[in-house]
């Protein structure tokens, strides 16, 4: 700290590559001269005497080791520690045989097919007994569409992973082929419609959900009627005036003005008299 104070500020120069060049000189020479201080070494081979040494110094050491290990109390062996054994003898035994090699196949016997198959029902039994109980729920025609459609998009995302095929040209025995396959399921479809649909009615189920359906309509149904009606009450709509239409109306005014009237009846009467007059002054 005391020679940093003393030293002043001073001006800072770029990292030249003269300067890169003498800094990687003096690293290869200072690893030169550490490297010439060291004299030459004959190599010895490892004789059975020098691996004996060396188990003995291994063994002294661990023997040293434990001589520094003081006194412990026993202690009971619990359930908990016995089952804590079991689960690493099982993972030892695991990780034993992921290190195993090739071995033998064996026949599945008919004994080993039937423990197996205890085994998965035992497991269904155990997985079922853990289930709460649900409530069934009826299949309404808006679950049966969300049904449909999530089929449809299963079936347009299994097309997405298809890969690319390969184009085979069409030919004239192919064609032939494919429109006697068309003709046999028509024949197929239209024999199946004739002996199950045709000439009978379709049975629908009434449910108390459809009933409430259809009641529900119902009910909105003429709420809709009424509001709708309401809403034109008291209103006209207007019609363009033109000559045919007043000719029309004013020949509807007078008939029912005759009709209101009795004219009819007295424009008759009155032609009978003037026939009766003419007749009898022929005659006279």
């Amino acid at each position: 700290v005391l020679y940093k104070e003393n030293v002043g500020t001073g001006t800072p120069i770029p990292v030249t590559p003269e300067m890169e060049r003498v800094k990687h000189n003096q690293e290869i020479c200072s690893s030169v001269l550490y490297k010439e201080n060291i004299g030459q070494a004959t190599p010895t081979p490892v004789t059975p005497e020098m691996e004996r040494v060396k188990r003995n110094q291994e063994i002294i050491s661990s023997v040293l080791y434990k001589e520094n290990v003081g006194k412990v109390t026993p202690t009971p062996v619990t359930p908990e520690m016995e089952r804590v054994k079991r689960n690493q003898e099982i993972i030892s035994s695991v990780l034993y045989k992921e290190n195993l090699g090739r071995a033998t196949p064996t026949p599945i016997t008919p004994e080993m097919e039937r423990v197996k198959r205890n085994q998965e029902h035992i497991s269904s039994v155990v997985y079922k007994e853990g289930l709460g109980k649900a409530t069934p729920t009826p299949v309404t025609p808006e679950m049966e569409r969300v049904k449909r459609s999530q089929e449809h998009i299963s079936s347009v995302l299994y097309k997405e992973h298809l890969a690319k095929g390969t184009p085979t040209p069409m030919t004239p025995e192919m064609e032939r082929a494919k429109r006697n396959q068309e003709n046999i399921s028509s024949v197929l479809y239209s024999d199946s419609f004739r002996k199950q649909v045709q000439g009978k009615a379709a049975y629908v189920l009434d449910t108390p959900e459809m009933r409430r359906v259809r009641e529900t309509q119902k009910h909105i149904s003429t709420v809709k009627y009424h509001e709708d009606f309401e809403k034109n009450k008291g209103s006209f709509t207007p019609v363009v005036t033109d000559p045919i239409t007043e000719r029309v109306k004013k020949n509807m005014q007078d008939f029912s003005d005759i009709s209101y009237r009795g004219i009819q009846r007295r424009v008759v009467e009155m032609e009978r008299k003037r026939v009766d007059q003419d007749q009898e002054n022929f005659t006279g």
